[in-house]
């Protein structure tokens, strides 16, 4: 299938061209990471696209910058449509990304952002496959910290705090690895640069709390409830860096990474090596549900056709 051109972008409540919407170099954002940002996917399955999980997605857009008191000037239900929307004006007819973004405008130098800036937003839209080797992935333990809530809120999907997963990202492709896996300040497993962590022993799935700065991932909330469905045990709590190597299986979760089984860690063969059963029954059970195909979650996913 030809990939679709993502001509139009959503920007301030109109459909225009990507090329004319643009921004002052004076933009706040630009100068200090004032942005706020959110990851949804589109699943095409050759009748129709469908949106996953749009409205919870929405509602973590809006409360991350209510953490940092920026505002976003439009309704849940108008983000929604725009999302929708700018899919049809786009001719979108395959598997996509889709990114909506607000941010301070054009504030000066001024770092007292208050909910009276002026802020814009935004919404694009990109074709998107695959993340990561869906057969499995090699990690290593970034030597960088994940950003902690006494300093830096890691619960809002704020653009300056993506700072530190790309430098944990830079040294893990500098190591060799596909990804990196990050600890928190007490050196607890966190999450990795832009996904969730779930390790399997004995059957049952652990993953990090938000008190070890872990997102509060859609995906991973997904996941969750996929499991315990399929009667699985799903525990929350610490995870210490030993507990990676002991591990029978792991795998990340995110909106861009989907479900992705991670084979070694630091050099470390995990279980067999190979991507675990567990994961891929998940994976599995995912897959059906993004492309429309299991009527017990279909409230989770938006038709856009």
């Amino acid at each position: 299938m030809k990939s679709f051109n993502p001509e139009f972008v959503w920007f301030d409540g109109k459909f225009v061209k990507d090329s004319e919407a643009k921004v002052s170099v004076m933009t706040h954002a630009i100068h200090y990471g004032t942005s706020v940002f959110e990851g949804l996917r589109g699943y095409w399955n050759s009748k129709n696209l469908y949106i996953f999980r749009l409205d919870d997605h929405i509602k973590r857009f809006r409360n991350s910058g209510r953490i940092y008191s920026i505002s976003l000037k439009f309704t849940n239900k108008e983000i929604a449509s725009a999302i929708i929307n700018l899919c049809k004006k786009n001719a979108v007819k395959q598997s996509c990304y889709i990114r909506p973004f607000y941010f301070v405008g054009r504030y000066g130098i001024n770092l007292h952002v208050t909910e009276n800036t002026p802020t814009h937003t935004a919404i694009v839209i990109f074709p998107f496959g695959d993340l990561f080797n869906k057969n499995g992935i090699k990690t290593g333990v970034s030597s960088w910290r994940r950003i902690h809530d006494i300093s830096t809120p890691p619960l809002a999907k704020m653009g300056g705090n993506y700072l530190n997963s790309i430098l944990a990202t830079q040294e893990c492709k500098r190591n060799g690895y596909d990804e990196a896996i990050m600890l928190d300040q007490l050196g607890n497993v966190s999450e990795a640069p832009g996904e969730n962590v779930f390790i399997v022993r004995n059957n049952k799935l652990i993953t990090p709390p938000a008190s070890s700065s872990a997102l509060e991932g859609i995906t991973k909330d997904s996941v969750i409830k996929i499991a315990q469905d399929l009667e699985y045990d799903v525990i929350e709590r610490e995870i210490t860096r030993t507990e990676l190597y002991l591990a029978d299986e792991i795998f990340l979760t995110g909106t861009a990474a989907e479900i992705t089984p991670i084979i070694s860690v630091d050099g470390k063969k995990i279980g067999i090596g190979k991507a675990g059963n567990i994961a891929k029954q998940l994976r599995s059970t995912y897959s059906e549900i993004v492309m429309g195909r299991n009527e017990k979650y279909s409230n989770w996913i938006t038709s856009v056709y």
